[in-house]
């Protein structure tokens, strides 16, 4: 978990999101320890960028240039409904959450051209 984020920031982000996945029939990641430890890292980017962009993904500092990964990210749903799991497993489907399938690596559905390079 980022050190630098307090965890009461951290719970109060994790439990605002419990019910937002579930409006969208889905769920956090199951491993309570890793999923807070992504809401620590969304909440990261937003102390560094201003918003909360995918936590496995490079940001590059600009809102438009990254409207697309800000989570939930554009490609939540695809992920989910082909692998049972957005990219980097903050969002988990039904099968996951029950245990019935496992969380896996998928591969990366943002452009070559939006991903930054150093």
């Amino acid at each position: 978990m980022d050190n630098n984020i307090p965890r009461e920031k951290v719970n109060e982000l994790y439990d605002k999101l419990i019910p937002a996945a579930a409006r969208k029939g889905y769920f956090l990641n199951p491993d309570e320890a890793d999923a807070r430890g992504l809401v620590a890292s969304l909440l990261g980017a937003k102390e560094k960028y201003g918003y909360m962009s995918c936590p496995c993904r490079l940001a590059s500092g600009d809102i438009k240039k990254d409207g697309d990964i800000i989570c939930p990210c554009v490609y939540r749903a695809p992920d989910i409904a082909e692998y049972g799991n957005c990219f980097c497993g903050l969002y988990v489907s039904l099968e996951v959450n029950e245990g019935k399938k496992k969380i896996c690596s998928i591969p990366e559905r943002r452009p070559k051209e939006k991903q930054k390079i150093f």
